[in-house]
């Protein structure tokens, strides 16, 4: 297989956007959000008990339902797996996850929860660079629920 030069490019800049999502829902900044998806993006959150709709209803959900996880909230990204088409400017994204959180536990306490998996995208070229147009998150294994 070769890498050339502007796929590199890709997949860096694919991988900013990976951090852009993740520091957006960790620090509950979710206007940053709209530099990861485009405006029609579809994104399921349904296997980790959320919601599955158009972009602007999943983010006002995040905000209504993450402050529950306190403010601790940490994604980690491991492995990510490119699959470029349409001349280049297409990439099927796989990319590993854990999110431990913290939420309360009832008795005044708190107590971590933690959900692992793949962050499965559709990420397109755009002007104003990569955005994701799909987002599946598919949950291998939780903890704490």
């Amino acid at each position: 297989m070769t890498i050339d030069l502007q796929q590199l490019i890709d997949r860096a800049e694919i991988t900013d956007a990976l951090t852009r999502y993740t520091l957006a829902v960790d620090e509950g900044d979710f206007d940053r959000l709209d530099t990861v998806f485009t405006p029609d993006a579809h994104i399921d959150y349904t296997e980790s008990g959320g919601v599955a709709d158009a972009f602007p209803a999943v983010k006002a959900w995040l905000a209504e339902a993450l402050p529950a996880f306190s403010t601790h909230r940490l994604h980690t990204i491991g492995q990510i797996s490119f699959d470029f088409a349409d001349g280049g400017d297409a990439a099927d994204v796989t990319a590993y996850f854990d999110n431990p959180m913290r939420i309360a536990d009832g008795s005044g306490g708190e107590r971590v929860v933690e959900v692992g998996g793949w962050y499965r995208h559709s990420f397109v070229r755009t002007p104003d660079g990569w955005r994701s147009r799909r987002l599946h998150e598919q949950v291998v294994w939780t903890r704490g629920f």
